[in-house]
């Protein structure tokens, strides 16, 4: 069946890959969907992910350093510096086996090339033969028979190869340079032939730029033989990890532990921590509060306490009084409740920026971090708000101005002063079409107590009858 990744296109959906049974009937990528539909009825369409497919990739290269230590994810391709690294495999044709098996175990298939350059080994890989092994004097013998394609050069740039008779790599090497060098003077060097051909035939630098490796926070134990309890190796695990947080001054936010079963399975437990930490005796608490319910089988050899999440924190002196520190034991204690009753069961206020009163104050997790500091000097708010702000009957009303007598929870008030109007605009972005203005006032009433009104909507505004008041908070 003829399978295809569609992205949405100018004129709607394109094709983005397909497989062999659809490149078998000609199916071209850019094409669009609707017109291939018309022709092949049996065509299978799924929704490409090219961000996806990009985080797979990244993660195939870090995994693939099992090899060798250089590695870099292309747009659809793995690079590899594997000089010196090839004898550790039982030799170059060893390791390209090893890597072939490795890939499909993962459901993956993998064309694999080697040759003395990066641009000679890509070009192998994606049209030659499979698992070529190129010698340093064998590269322009190995390159010559492949298509200017191989060379990942623009379209145009192949199509006007192709108009010179220069179809084949060992055909565009045979020209004279002089003329071909002023034709594709002002083309970039990424996209320039000859300067790729010069970096895959070695005649010029062509650097694999690697990433650093992930840092990885983990401490591990390994057991003579299988055990039940993981308990007793919690400390060590613990003291080993805080050793490694604390030489670079990091803290904990998320630990992991995990268990390796001699059966193959293995099980782990994750921990959050309200704020950074390297406290070995709390990891050992919070780790152990989880460990009801784990399946060790029949045993286990291997364990592993890593942080999934590390964030700067900077090594402190103690207080030189002996004092405890009492924020140290609040975080202590709110990683011990939500290790306990969960991470949506221990919450705090926190401040969240909305132009609504109703919105600024927000219940969210301990865990999702500090809370954020009010940085905007607010202007007086009551100290109670209603929510939802509950409608007020007008008696009168001065004209452009509060209600002068209203009628609140059958109590009937006459005003003495107020100030305002303070007005608030609809979130465009949240609201729903049709949400209407409002008016805020600050109202004193004769017996001296204040409140907080607003006037929804006003005249004329288009956006419902006549406006409505609402109270919506005491002060005092």
């Amino acid at each position: 069946m003829p399978v295809v990744l569609s992205l949405q296109g100018s004129h709607g959906p394109v094709i983005h890959a397909v497989n062999a049974a659809g490149a078998a009937r000609g199916i071209l990528i850019g094409a669009r969907v609707v017109d291939v539909q018309a022709i092949h009825r049996d065509l299978h369409v799924e929704q490409a992910d090219p961000d996806g497919d990009r985080a797979l990739l990244d993660r195939l290269a870090m995994w693939a350093r099992r090899w060798c230590p250089w590695t870099v994810a292309e747009d659809d391709g793995i690079v590899m510096d594997v000089r010196g690294a090839a004898h550790l495999f039982g030799g170059e044709a060893q390791m390209l086996r090893d890597m072939h098996t490795r890939f499909a175990m993962q459901g993956l298939r993998a064309r694999l090339a080697l040759a003395p350059t990066r641009g000679a080994a890509q070009m192998l890989a994606r049209f030659g033969a499979q698992g070529v092994i190129c010698g340093v004097q064998d590269v322009t013998a190995h390159l010559a028979p492949l298509s200017v394609a191989a060379l990942r050069v623009p379209n145009g740039t192949v199509r006007l190869l192709d108009r010179l008779g220069l179809k084949t790599i060992g055909a565009l090497e045979a020209v004279p340079r002089a003329g071909l060098m002023r034709r594709f003077s002002t083309v970039a060097e990424d996209h320039n032939p000859l300067v790729l051909l010069d970096r895959a035939l070695g005649r010029s630098a062509d650097p694999l730029n690697a990433p650093p490796d992930l840092q990885v926070w983990r401490a591990q134990a390994r057991l003579a033989e299988p055990v039940i309890d993981p308990v007793p190796w919690l400390d060590g695990l613990a003291e080993d990890l805080a050793a490694q947080l604390a030489a670079a001054e990091l803290g904990a936010r998320r630990l992991r532990l995990t268990i390796y079963r001699v059966d193959g399975e293995w099980r782990f437990r994750d921990v959050s921590t309200a704020s950074a930490s390297r406290d070995p005796a709390h990891f050992v608490r919070l780790v152990a509060g989880k460990l009801e319910g784990i399946d060790p089988g029949f045993g286990f050899d291997l364990l592993t306490l890593e942080a999934l999440r590390a964030e700067p924190l900077s090594l402190h002196q103690d207080r030189l009084d002996g004092a405890r520190d009492a924020s140290a034991d609040v975080a202590a204690l709110l990683d011990r409740m939500t290790a306990k009753l969960g991470p949506s069961k221990v919450t705090w206020a926190a401040w969240v920026e909305s132009h609504k009163p109703e919105r600024v104050e927000a219940q969210v997790s301990v865990l999702a971090g500090e809370r954020d500091a009010v940085v905007e000097v607010l202007r007086e708010r009551p100290l109670r708000l209603f929510d939802p702000p509950e409608e007020i009957a007008v008696l009168y009303a001065v004209p452009e101005g509060p209600p002068a007598r209203f009628r609140w929870r059958r109590v009937a008030f006459l005003m003495a002063r107020f100030e305002g109007p303070e007005r608030i605009a609809p979130e465009w972005w949240r609201d729903r079409a049709g949400t209407r203005l409002r008016d805020y006032y600050k109202v004193e009433v004769t017996d001296g107590r204040r409140f907080w009104l607003f006037r929804d909507g006003v005249v004329g505004d288009a956006r419902g009858g006549d406006p409505r008041w609402f109270m919506h908070g005491t002060f005092g």
